[in-house]
C-alpha cells in the first residue's frame, strides 16, 4: 500500500486520561493509504489499544502495541488481510512480551488492541481484549466485538446478566491480551446481528459501509460508564465528529472517569461513493509488430530502388559509346509513424465535503 496525507472518510480521535489522576495508558493511531499505484482505492486503518501494568508499564505496552501493528499493516499489499493482521498481532505480543522480561519494572505489562480496515467501502475487524469496535447505522448500534474476559464467558453461560456483570469484582479480568506468553490469535469475529454464530461472524468480515455510517472504537473506559444506547444517541445528536467525540469523553468523566478514555469516530459521508478508474498497462505487442513492419517494409523499398538504378551497357560497333539510359527508380514511400500510445487518466477519487484531521495520540487537557 502507499501512504497518502488524506483519509476518505471522516476521522476524530480523542482521548483523556481521567478523573483519578493515573496515567494515560491508551494509544491509537489512523493512517491513509492508497492500494497500489496501478490500483487507486483509498484505504483507510484505526488502531487503538488499552494498557496494563502498573509503573507506567501499560502505556510502554500500548505504545508498542501500536507502534508494531501499524508497521506491519504499512508494509503489507492491502491484498492478504487475516495474514497481514496475524502478523501484526503476532509480532506486537512478542515485542511487549520481550520488553517486559528485559526490564523488571515493566513485569506483566500488556495492551489489548481493536482494529479496522477500511478497504474502499468495506470494512475488516480483528481485536484481543475488551476494546471495543461499535457500527452505528440509522436508529440502531451494534457491537461488533465480543469481549475476552471473565464476565463476557459468564453472560455467554448464563451465570452473569450484562446488567450484573457492570459491578462484578471480575469485571477487568481478561482472558486475552498481548504480551501474553504465547502470542493471541485476534478474533475477526464481526457480529452484525446479535445472536449470530461464530462461523457467521467470521464471515460478515468484508461488510459494505454505507452513506452516514458512524465506526466507532473505544477503550473501556467510555463502555464501562456509558451504555450502547447512549453512545448511539450522543453520536446522531451532535453537529459533527468532533462533538460527538467530545461529548461521549465529557459524559465518561461526568460519571467518575475512573480509566482512561479513548474513541476513535469514523464516519462517512452522506454523499459518499467510491469510484476507482485503475491506471491502463499499454499493450506493447501491438508496437512491436508495427515496428518490425515498418523495418522490413523500409529495406524492401530500398533493394527495389537499388535494382531500378541498374541499367544494361549497350554496345555498338562505332567508337561512340553510347551513355547509359537515365535509370527511372521508384520513389520511397513516406512512412507514417503510428499514434502515441495514451493511458487512462489518474484517477479522481471522491472527495467528503469536510475532513476532520486527527491528533495522534493526543491528550486532552
Amino acid at each position: 500500500m502507499i501512504r497518502t496525507q488524506r483519509a476518505h472518510l471522516i476521522v476524530e480521535a480523542q482521548t483523556h486520561a481521567g478523573m483519578t489522576g493515573k496515567n494515560n495508558e491508551d494509544r491509537y493511531a489512523v493512517t491513509s493509504f492508497v492500494l497500489e499505484e496501478n490500483n487507486r482505492l483509498p484505504v483507510l486503518f484505526a488502531v487503538l489499544a488499552d494498557g496494563i501494568g502498573g509503573h507506567r508499564a501499560g502505556e510502554v505496552a500500548a505504545e508498542l502495541a501500536v507502534n508494531h501493528i501499524m508497521q506491519v499493516i504499512a508494509k503489507s499489499d492491502g491484498h492478504h488481510i487475516r495474514q497481514a493482521i496475524e502478523e501484526a498481532v503476532t509480532e506486537a505480543s512478542n515485542a511487549i512480551a520481550a520488553h517486559s522480561a528485559s526490564n523488571e519494572n515493566l513485569k506483566g505489562m500488556g495492551a489489548t488492541c481493536a482494529l479496522a480496515w477500511i478497504i474502499g467501502d468495506r470494512l475488516y475487524t480483528a481485536y484481543v481484549g475488551d476494546s471495543r469496535i461499535y457500527l452505528m447505522r440509522g436508529g440502531r448500534i451494534q457491537q461488533l466485538t465480543v469481549d475476552h474476559t471473565w464476565v463476557q464467558e459468564a453472560i455467554e453461560k448464563g451465570i452473569l446478566t450484562p446488567e450484573l456483570a457492570r459491578e462484578h469484582p471480575n469485571v477487568h479480568v481478561i482472558r486475552r491480551y498481548l504480551g501474553s506468553p504465547e502470542p493471541p490469535e485476534p478474533d475477526f469475529r464481526l457480529k452484525f446481528f446479535d445472536g449470530e454464530g461464530d462461523l457467521q461472524a467470521e464471515e460478515n468480515q468484508g461488510i459494505q459501509l454505507l452513506p452516514d455510517d458512524a465506526l466507532l472504537l473505544c477503550s473501556d473506559g467510555l463502555t464501562d460508564l456509558v451504555w450502547n444506547d447512549e453512545i448511539l444517541e450522543t453520536v446522531r445528536t451532535r453537529a459533527n465528529s468532533k462533538e460527538a467525540s467530545r461529548a461521549l469523553i465529557d459524559l465518561a468523566n461526568s460519571r467518575g472517569g475512573h480509566d482512561n478514555i479513548t474513541v476513535v469516530l469514523v464516519s462517512v459521508p452522506s454523499d459518499f461513493k467510491i469510484v476507482v478508474k485503475k491506471n491502463r498497462k499499454i499493450d506493447w505487442l501491438p508496437w512491436l509488430i508495427g515496428g518490425i513492419a515498418g523495418v522490413v517494409f523500409v529495406l524492401l523499398a530500398g533493394s527495389i530502388l537499388a535494382f531500378s538504378m541498374l541499367g544494361k551497357i549497350t554496345a555498338t560497333s562505332t567508337p561512340t559509346i553510347t551513355p547509359f539510359p537515365t535509370a527511372t527508380g521508384t520513389p520511397l514511400p513516406t512512412l507514417t509513424s503510428s499514434p502515441a500510445a495514451t493511458t487512462s487518466p489518474t484517477m479522481n477519487l471522491p472527495i467528503a465535503p469536510t475532513y476532520t484531521p486527527w491528533p495522534t495520540n493526543t491528550r486532552i487537557p
